[in-house]
């Protein structure tokens, strides 16, 4: 088992978008890291690796591929084994991998019902299992933090105020165009805050600190090509990522069992 005096920091879904740029943060930190890159594909873990490295080539910390599926038990708790035989503890758990297939449901990619199953395999079920299987390795740490990235369109307070965001007037009548139909990313991302909520408790005399992190409209690549190009007026991906970094060096950690997001608390 390896001697590290870094904080131990498992990313999932970290080879693209918030979760890439997350690590970077983490390596252009003056603090020391030990990041675990968790991806789906290797290759592109590798190539995310290396682009990593043009970035912050003069980093104190260092940087691991883990593969890692959150919708796979098996690819989790190979994960787990390799994380408990390496290092024995975890610091850092963050729950960044996720998925939305909206798009693909409205221009008939995908059927309704695998559009919602997939997006509650990824973002609800698949982040619960992962958190439930390195839980352990949590409590081996001296300051354990743990993670969900969730949404702006999650918040059940706003939406019942009024539709959020706001689109053109829903006309009566039926058929209703998949766009006005109600969103599984949103759902279940809305799922995920309960989620939170209820580690938040169950860790609490476990001294877990646990968060949601609203990072914002940022342009990323969730959802395909389609849905990148409706982000185009959308901030840059990096403002989640340096975000997160505030939540893992403890600036927000009067905040715990919250949802945070770069203006203060999100209402639920």
């Amino acid at each position: 088992m390896a001697d590290d005096n870094r904080l131990i920091v498992l990313i999932t879904g970290a080879n693209t978008g918030i979760g890439w740029e997350t690590v970077k943060a983490l390596l252009q930190s003056e603090r020391s890291y030990h990041v675990l890159l968790g991806t789906r594909d290797l290759q592109k873990g590798q190539k995310a690796i290396e682009s990593l490295k043009e970035v912050a080539f003069n980093t104190k910390s260092t940087i691991k591929l883990l593969h890692i599926d959150v919708s796979s038990d098996e690819s989790i708790l190979k994960a787990f084994d390799t994380v408990q035989a390496t290092h024995g503890r975890l610091d850092v758990l963050l729950n960044n991998a996720g998925i939305a297939l909206d798009a693909e449901f409205v221009f008939g990619d995908t059927t309704m019902r695998e559009a919602w199953n997939r997006s509650y395999d990824v973002n609800v079920s698949g982040t619960n299992i992962l958190t439930h299987t390195f839980a352990p390795l949590l409590l081996k740490s001296s300051d354990p933090r743990l993670v969900f990235v969730s949404s702006g369109l999650a918040s059940l307070g706003r939406m019942s105020e009024a539709h959020y965001p706001a689109p053109p007037p829903i006309p009566a009548g039926w058929p209703k165009k998949g766009a006005y139909l109600p969103s599984s990313y949103r759902a279940s991302k809305t799922a995920l805050n309960m989620l939170m909520l209820s580690w938040y408790w169950v860790l609490k005399e476990d001294g877990v600190k646990v968060w949601c992190v609203e990072p914002g409209f940022l342009a990323t690549g969730l959802g395909g090509e389609r849905a990148v190009k409706a982000r185009s007026s959308a901030g840059h991906p990096s403002t989640g990522g340096k975000l997160l970094v505030t939540v893992i060096e403890g600036e927000r950690d009067a905040d715990v069992g919250k949802i945070i997001n770069g203006g203060g608390i999100q209402q639920f």
